[in-house]
């Protein structure tokens, strides 16, 4: 199917009606495909704003449906024409077909696995392949793959050339791209499926990309001609080096299975961890990322999690309690000041009635005032508990001015001792009290 363009031939066919009707077929071909790819897009349903597709962009599909369509509708009419004679330019443009399919399903792969910005527009990846057809076309890639089989690299008892070198190195990047791929889509689809536990949904999806990687491995050496047994050298070398200087690194891998396995903090939770404290946004196999209520992200390495004290606040029930303090003065209303700490309580949307109401408990008696604690308990801690506060506060504000429940501030009072004249009186002779 691939092989040098024939200049003289290509001429012979332009000359003659049957090669002038062979061209068109072709062009043809093409035109009928991009109208196809139109009118397939135009139907395509709208993808949802959020939704994987509209990251990566409708077009990326699109532009898939062009080549293989063209693709298709070249080997029909190819087989066609057979019947009469050999048909010419379909050797020219059914290479160019698939290498345009592979580009661009190579691009779209690249953008379902690491997102839209990265590889956005693939013109270095198609530059490359265009310019590789165009040699072989010319004769020229030839020329160099025989240059490059001459060189060749020393490597132990045996020889390598350049370009086995390089097609291997090709066959493995391409099967890992093509393992992280397909893994990407698959933990998606398992991550978006209800059933299960969130966090045994995220192991499965970590333990299959990890062994998608290790097959694609294994295929790639395989293909590169390379003995699996000398997997057990390096083995053993990767052994070594985590025993000496990869051990964080290790202890952190193998705690994020571990976390992910007992549960102990899942997706969504309110945790506390040293001094930072937020929701469980994202559980890696390496880390945990916490987000703080104030928006901060601290990504807190699993060793961490498993080694210290972890408070989590939703382990077994998002309930969280919020204490509000307060103090009153001495000559109001105790009881009617504790009534109305509850009812502005129970007002608040967020504040739960049925299973932990509101309650109002006396701490002490201090020096100014009465300290009085408002306990309430909401189910939705990430929405913040400042506001919350602050909300409560004034409200009490309000309905405490109303019903006269005065708030006591700090009062010193002093107290002359010793007899000695008033401070408006003063004295002329300047003795000194007994």
């Amino acid at each position: 199917m691939l092989a040098p363009l024939q200049l003289d031939r290509i001429q012979e066919a332009v000359r003659t009606p049957q090669g002038l009707l062979d061209l068109a077929a072709v062009l043809l071909c093409f035109g009928v495909a991009y109208l196809i790819a139109r009118r397939v897009y135009r139907r395509l349903p709208a993808s949802e704003p959020g939704s994987r597709l509209a990251q990566i962009g409708a077009g990326s599909v699109n532009r898939l449906i062009f080549p293989l369509a063209a693709l298709v509708l070249l080997w029909i009419v190819r087989g066609a024409l057979r019947t009469t004679h050999e048909p010419a330019f379909f050797g020219v443009a059914i290479p160019l077909a698939v290498a345009l399919a592979l580009i661009r399903m190579f691009v779209y792969g690249l953008h379902a696995l690491f997102g839209p910005g990265a590889w956005s527009s693939g013109s270095a990846l198609g530059y490359t392949v265009w310019g590789g057809l165009l040699l072989y076309y010319l004769g020229i890639l030839q020329q160099i793959g025989d240059t490059l089989a001459d060189v060749k690299l020393p490597i132990g008892k045996s020889e390598l050339s350049v370009l086995d070198l390089g097609r291997d190195a090709l066959a493995v990047v391409v099967a890992i791209v093509l393992a992280l791929w397909v893994s990407s889509v698959l933990e998606q689809r398992l991550m978006r499926t209800g059933a299960g536990d969130t966090n045994v949904r995220a192991v499965l999806a970590k333990v299959l990309r990890a062994v998608m990687l290790l097959i694609a491995v294994l295929v790639a050496l395989s293909v590169t001609g390379i003995d699996l047994t000398v997997l057990s050298v390096f083995g053993g070398a990767l052994g070594v080096g985590i025993g000496l200087g990869l051990q964080k690194l290790a202890s952190n891998y193998i705690a994020g299975f571990t976390i992910l396995l007992d549960r102990s903090v899942r997706l969504g939770d309110m945790v506390t961890v040293d001094t930072r404290h937020g929701i469980v946004t994202k559980a890696t196999s390496r880390y945990v990322v916490v987000r703080g209520l104030d928006g901060v992200e601290a990504i807190v390495p699993n060793e961490i999690m498993v080694t210290t004290t972890v408070l989590n606040h939703s382990y077994s029930t998002p309930d969280v309690k919020v204490g509000i303090p307060l103090q009153v003065s001495y000559d109001s209303d105790l009881e009617l000041a504790m009534r109305l700490m509850v009812e502005v309580a129970n007002r608040h949307a967020r504040v739960l009635r049925q299973s932990n109401p509101p309650v109002v408990l006396i701490q002490r008696f201090a020096d100014s005032g009465i300290d009085l604690e408002l306990g309430v308990w909401i189910r939705d801690p990430q929405a913040g508990q400042g506001n919350l506060r602050s909300e409560l506060y004034l409200e009490i504000w309000r309905a405490f001015r109303e019903h006269g429940i005065r708030i006591p501030y700090p009062q010193r009072e002093v107290r002359l001792i010793g007899g000695g004249p008033e401070p408006n009186q003063g004295s002329t002779t300047g003795d000194r009290p007994n």
